[in-house]
């Protein structure tokens, strides 16, 4: 699947080949450092960076690969036993839960976070670890979620960009026109994870959110029912049958519609750079056309909320109750400054920079990120395939990510509600007819409310 970082068998057993490798440096490593980078190409990185590391300080790093579905057990366990690493690269859904539970020194990060400079991150991934006052975990990376639109059919009709319910809907009835043009492509099967985060993104962009700092709330109606009708009409727009993050993609593609709403794994895929996705809009499997009349949208509104929001996920490393903590600090430091460039190129269509620069004002990270090079078959810097325009889109929708449940401390009772799908299925019930929306909202919080 490509909506995602690409994993693969074969990738996963060289991994763990390598993962001996690296080990075997552990007899000379100071600290020991856990990334769920686990693709050999992406461990090579590390492990370069940790060469560099040692060389500028004289600090051995083990680096150990731990796939991403092992980490909570994984961390748990160490825990229990004392053996804890010095240092976690982690998702967003670990930073709270394991400070609450004593496996982060949230200070010790906080005090990273601070001798960085606080106002050179971006405030969204920032606002997403905070607890007690401290930032728990250093943000390193992330990304934001996109609507991605045909700028140029856009443009020519004299639509605004999709950055609202209204305007999405305003370029629908300009540009539908099925089957050589649909106005958008919404995912439509339940059992994806895809229409999931789909729809958490445009609840999001309402205001609508099933928890509170007490727990869950139930969905508003008012705003749950403009969510309803916003998605409906979108499902309308889209071409029949049960669609998933494949047939969306490759609808879009093919020149077929004007929008779609995904993650920036697309960006390289749309400029003809990797040839198990490639575009169909034109008969060259490689070509930019396509990329060069896109644009994209991270922060988007519904009417009931102005301000709007970006749909965000976010990395962090995380320095752990058993650190060495001066020596991991050192090691955070040097991976968001001197080796911020280097910790970027891992993936860089995945790894928006959250620090901006080195200093509060400073862009020069965002500089050297959006020329590095990305794609798979070919490469090229996402500077050189997009505008600045849309680098600063990219980019800039960090300053306001936002998930479900993250400023309440609820984020894994969001999770939990996310992942079983409830809201797919009673969203599809509602856009087929098979009941009204007010029904449909009454539906969602009973089947909701036994989840904890």
């Amino acid at each position: 699947m490509s909506y995602k970082l690409h994993h693969s068998g074969t990738g996963l057993m060289a991994a763990a080949a390598l993962g001996l490798v690296l080990g075997a440096t552990a007899a000379s490593a100071d600290i020991r450092f856990w990334t769920t980078e686990t693709q050999p190409a992406r461990l090579e990185r590390q492990q370069k960076m940790a060469d560099d590391f040692m060389a500028k300080t004289g600090i051995g790093v083990e680096v150990i690969p731990v796939e991403e579905k092992d980490l909570g057990t994984r961390a748990t366990a160490a825990f229990a036993a004392g053996d804890l690493p010095d240092v976690i690269y982690h998702p967003l859904q670990y930073a709270l839960p394991w400070t609450e539970a004593g496996i982060l020194d949230p200070e010790a990060a906080n005090e990273v976070v601070e001798a960085l400079g606080t106002g050179t991150f971006a405030p969204g991934p920032l606002n997403m670890a905070m607890s007690g006052g401290n930032v728990v975990a250093v943000p390193v990376d992330g990304w934001t979620q996109m609507v991605v639109y045909r700028r140029d059919l856009f443009e020519e009709n004299g639509l605004e960009p999709p950055t609202s319910y209204a305007n999405v809907i305003a370029a629908i009835e300009k540009l539908h026109n099925p089957p050589e043009m649909f106005g958008f492509v919404a995912p439509t099967k339940v059992d994806e994870g895809y229409m999931g985060q789909v729809l958490e993104h445009i609840l999001l962009a309402n205001g609508a959110s099933p928890v509170d700092s007490s727990g869950f709330t139930g969905f508003d109606e008012a705003r749950t029912v403009e969510a309803l009708e916003f998605y409906k009409a979108i499902a309308e727009a889209s071409p029949p049958g049960e669609l998933f993050w494949d047939q969306a993609r490759t609808v879009f593609f093919a020149g077929q519609t004007a929008m779609i709403i995904w993650s920036p794994f697309i960006l390289d895929e749309m400029a003809g750079l990797r040839d198990s996705a490639p575009p169909t809009i034109n008969d060259d499997p490689m070509t930019r056309e396509l990329a060069s009349k896109a644009g994209i949208v991270t922060n988007f509104a519904g009417p009931s909320n102005a301000d709007g929001a970006a749909w965000a996920d976010a990395r962090y490393f995380g320095i752990t109750a058993d650190a060495d903590i001066e020596e991991a600090q050192k090691f955070i430091e040097y991976s968001m400054n001197d080796g911020y460039t280097s910790t970027l190129a891992i993936a860089p269509e995945g790894k928006f920079p959250i620090r901006r620069g080195s200093s509060p004002g400073s862009t020069d990270f965002v500089e050297a990120w959006s020329m590095l090079d990305v794609g798979v078959d070919r490469r090229a810097p996402l500077g050189e395939l997009y505008p600045q325009d849309m680098i600063d889109e990219i980019v800039g929708g960090l300053d306001v990510g936002q998930r479900w449940g993250v400023a309440e401390g609820q984020l894994a009772l969001a999770s939990k509600i996310i992942n079983s799908q409830a809201i797919n299925r009673v969203f599809r019930r509602y856009f087929d007819g098979e009941i009204g929306a007010a029904d449909a909202v009454k539906a969602l919080n009973d089947e909701l409310a036994s989840i904890n």
